[in-house]
C-alpha cells in the first residue's frame, strides 16, 4: 500500500522574477563576460609574440594587423576589457575584506568600475599615442 503524500511548505528558490534588475547584476554579468573575452583576446597577443619569435615576415603580417583600423579596434577592445575585468577583481576583492556591502557602496563601486575602465582605457590609449610621436 502506497503511504500518503505530505505536502512540505517549503520556500521557492528567489529567480528574476522577483529580483529587479540592478547596476550590480549588469556588472556581474560584465564581469563573466570581459574574463572571457579576454581568452579570444590573449590569442592575439600569443599570435603577435609567435610571429615576433618566428620570421621578420610573420611579424610584419601581425604588425600590419595590429596597425590597420580593425587591429586598433580589437587592441581598444582588448585595453577596455583587461582594465574593466581587473577593476571588477578589485571590486570583489574589497567586498572579501566585507568592506563596500552596503547597497549605496555597492552601486557607488559599481559605477566606479565602468566609469574607471572607460577613463584608464582612454588615459592607456592617449599617452600610448602620445609616446608613439
Amino acid at each position: 500500500m502506497a503511504e500518503p503524500r505530505i505536502n512540505i511548505d517549503r520556500p521557492l528558490s528567489p529567480h528574476l522574477g522577483i529580483y529587479h534588475f540592478s547596476i550590480t547584476m549588469a556588472m556581474s554579468i560584465l564581469h563573466r563576460i570581459t574574463g572571457s573575452a579576454l581568452y579570444f583576446g590573449t590569442l592575439f597577443l600569443v599570435w603577435w609574440l609567435l610571429a615576433a619569435s618566428s620570421s621578420a615576415k610573420q611579424f610584419d603580417i601581425a604588425s600590419a594587423f595590429f596597425a590597420s583600423w580593425v587591429g586598433q579596434l580589437v587592441l581598444f577592445g582588448y585595453t577596455w576589457v583587461l582594465l574593466h575585468h581587473m577593476l571588477g577583481g578589485i571590486r570583489h576583492f574589497i567586498w572579501d575584506t566585507l568592506h563596500g556591502l552596503e547597497p549605496g557602496e555597492r552601486e557607488f563601486l559599481a559605477y566606479a568600475t565602468i566609469v574607471g575602465s572607460v577613463a584608464l582605457t582612454l588615459v592607456v590609449w592617449t599617452l600610448g599615442y602620445m609616446l608613439k610621436a
